[in-house]
């Protein structure tokens, strides 16, 4: 396992709490509201369309589409200085919701908006698992 060490770990709440342990088990999970369907992330404890408490966690596609994105080249900090270049994208979910995250396993310089992706899970402890993003090769 790579060292985080003096990263920025997330701490799991009681409304994230599922999302990350979705995370851990590399699964994406996002909330899905019985009453109207509609997808929605981050996590809350009612739906953001309809206001109805009855939210379920529901396991995602994975993919979706960078809509915007930036390239960080000067660290935040030492802990992020070996992955600099990266970049922060949005990504909208197939499922309609929009989520930031990293777009590895490509130069960062042929990212593109519209660009095709799926998650990946980058193991940071034996508690935390980040979701990034990879470009989808469909060609393959």
């Amino acid at each position: 396992m790579v060292d985080h060490s003096g990263k920025n770990f997330p701490r799991p709440t009681i409304e994230t709490e599922k999302y990350w342990q979705g995370c851990r088990n590399h699964e994406l999970l996002i909330q899905k509201c019985s009453e109207c369907n509609h997808y929605q992330f981050y996590p809350r404890i009612m739906c953001t369309r309809c206001s109805s408490e009855q939210v379920k966690w529901e396991r995602t596609s994975g993919q979706g589409k960078v809509i915007s994105f930036t390239i960080i080249r000067r660290p935040i900090s030492k802990a992020y200085k070996a992955e600099t270049p990266y970049v922060v994208a949005l990504i909208k979910l197939e499922e309609g919701p929009v989520m930031m995250s990293n777009i590895i396993q490509c130069d960062p310089e042929t990212v593109k908006v519209g660009m095709k992706v799926e998650v990946e899970f980058e193991d940071w402890s034996d508690e935390i698992s980040i979701p990034k993003f990879r470009p989808i090769n469909e060609g393959v």
